[in-house]
């Protein structure tokens, strides 16, 4: 693991800022939104059960949202999170000269994990982060200190800048998760993000892998995270193009219609088969497409949380 400077930390980064944006729009949204009275108040309140003592009502939370909220006793509201990033070379794209607002899919993980600990820091809940390529490259255990926080930052903001980016990272995910299951030992939600380009050999050890996260009784959630327009609908024009993998350097040069039928099938069918093991398994799958907003990250996350507690 890199060493910190904690000096260079103890301002707000660039992403911290953003995250909190996010999380304060984010807010905002839900109280517009029939989500009402499940924004600010979801770290410390639980909606009343009919038959309850009504003893800790919070009638305040009452006269502001006219529902019935309990408030929670802190060993109620404590919650472990483990955020896992795929930083394989895959996750870089897209890597053309883009708008600075378009994000590529690292880019897109690290700002969706900046906000979720933005939101577990407001929630007092600990939080950790994990970073794997060909190997594990960060791993931090879940804590909930403002210093931790810094580091946390400090290591994504790593993962976004093109100078730290290494051509031709394969993806070992299968290794990876199988660590990260046996590091995290008390009861978590383990939230992914990963475009799952795992070599089609390794199908079953993926599976498997995921499987593994299960134990321990932790909870799951994999964002599936893709460009949906070029990766899983593979709209292209129908001209020359160069197509690169991003991870063996291999390239093909040829038109987009001529392979684009065989394409999708092969992508529908895994997409199928990972949506049918996640099911089996009980991890939640959301798909994350790098074009839209955060929220499609954030409200499955809330909703998660909330079944957990």
């Amino acid at each position: 693991m890199q060493t910190i400077n904690r000096q260079q930390i103890q301002h707000f980064s660039h992403l911290e800022l953003i995250a909190k944006q996010v999380v304060e729009g984010f807010i905002t949204g839900l109280h517009k939104s029939p989500f009402h009275g499940f924004s600010v108040e979801f770290a410390e309140h639980r909606l009343y059960n009919t038959g309850e003592s009504t003893k800790h009502i919070d009638w305040k939370l009452f006269g502001r949202t006219d529902k019935l909220f309990i408030k929670r006793f802190e060993e109620e509201t404590n919650l472990r999170c483990q955020i896992v990033i795929d930083a394989s070379s895959s996750m870089y794209f897209p890597v053309a000269d883009l708008p600075k607002s378009k994000h590529n899919k690292i880019t897109f993980s690290a700002y969706c994990a900046a906000a979720l600990i933005e939101l577990l820091k407001r929630q007092r809940d600990a939080v950790g982060l994990s970073v794997f390529a060909e190997k594990i490259e960060v791993h931090t255990n879940a804590k909930s200190s403002s210093l931790h926080h810094k580091i946390l930052y400090n290591h994504l903001e790593q993962l976004i800048h093109p100078y730290n980016k290494e051509e031709h990272k394969s993806t070992s995910a299968v290794s990876a998760l199988h660590q990260i299951a046996e590091n995290v030992h008390k009861r978590s939600l383990i939230v992914i993000f990963s475009d799952m380009f795992e070599s089609k050999e390794n199908d079953e050890d993926l599976f498997s892998a995921l499987q593994h996260l299960k134990h321990n009784k932790h909870e799951v959630v994999l964002f599936h995270v893709t460009d949906k327009q070029k990766e899983l609908e593979f709209d292209f024009e129908n001209r020359p193009y160069k197509f690169i993998d991003m991870e063996t350097g291999e390239i093909l040069k040829l038109h987009p219609n001529e392979v684009k039928e065989n394409y999708l099938k092969q992508m529908n069918d895994y997409k199928k088969q990972l949506l049918l093991k996640c099911g089996q398994y009980k991890i939640d799958f959301v798909e994350a497409d790098i074009n839209l907003g955060f929220e499609q990250v954030l409200l499955p996350y809330l909703v998660k949380r909330t079944k957990m507690l």
